[in-house]
């Protein structure tokens, strides 16, 4: 364990390629400049840079966290699905206000978005559920996320009732599937710099426009 701790405490830091951040030329949407930096991203090789922190606030005010896929993204927000069930749902049915982190350390970028999760029509839900993979849609069917688990064997039960149930029945759509778009309302563009110069560029929506500023780092 000690030599575990040893390790943290001498992890580098701030290993990669990083571009220069010439915030000058960012645009006036900071949609685009997501998609831009996306875009770096793929061209760099990053592990599934489509992987974000959702964080969330419970219903006993306490913040919440966790890791899962960004759908899509455009002019309107950024999108997720879960379980309306989930707790995560439930969170977001109580509290819509939502944090969205992307970090991409190979090239020492982060976004960080802050906005309102939107809940979409059934059809568009329905449609992002068709487009999961088989086993994806069985485990959604059961529709038990974050529930206490008694034995895993009841899991590995329901998964096999489920996929028996869409092999029978390709078309089935979870009624309580829900497809996310955050309106975001304030985004920030955090670009890292080896001796920790990082640059920082914060959007902010306000009457009807984006309005850039520069922030310390």
């Amino acid at each position: 364990m000690d030599q575990v701790r040893s390790k943290l405490k001498t992890s580098k830091t701030l290993v990669g390629t990083f571009s220069p951040f010439q915030t000058e030329d960012a645009g006036e949407s900071p949609y685009l400049l997501f998609l831009k930096w996306y875009q770096e991203a793929l061209e760099h090789g990053v592990h599934e840079p489509h992987s974000m922190t959702l964080s969330t606030v419970g219903v006993d005010g306490t913040p919440d966290a966790r890791v899962l896929i960004l759908k899509d993204v455009d002019a309107a927000g950024w999108y997720f699905a879960s379980s309306a069930n989930s707790m995560k749902g439930i969170q977001l049915n109580n509290n819509p206000g939502v944090a969205l982190t992307f970090y991409w350390s190979l090239i020492g970028k982060q976004v960080r978005i802050r906005g309102t999760a939107t809940p979409l029509d059934r059809e568009r839900s329905a449609a992002d559920f068709l487009n999961r993979g088989t086993v994806a849609r069985a485990i959604a069917l059961i529709d038990k996320q974050s529930s206490i688990l008694e034995q895993q064997h009841n899991f590995h039960a329901a998964l096999t009732e489920q996929l028996d149930r869409l092999q029978r029945d390709p078309a089935i759509i979870s009624s309580s599937w829900t497809l996310y778009r955050v309106k975001a309302y304030e985004v920030e563009f955090w670009q890292a710099d080896q001796e920790r110069k990082h640059t920082r560029l914060k959007y902010q929506f306000q009457d009807g426009r984006w309005i850039k500023t520069l922030l310390w780092a």
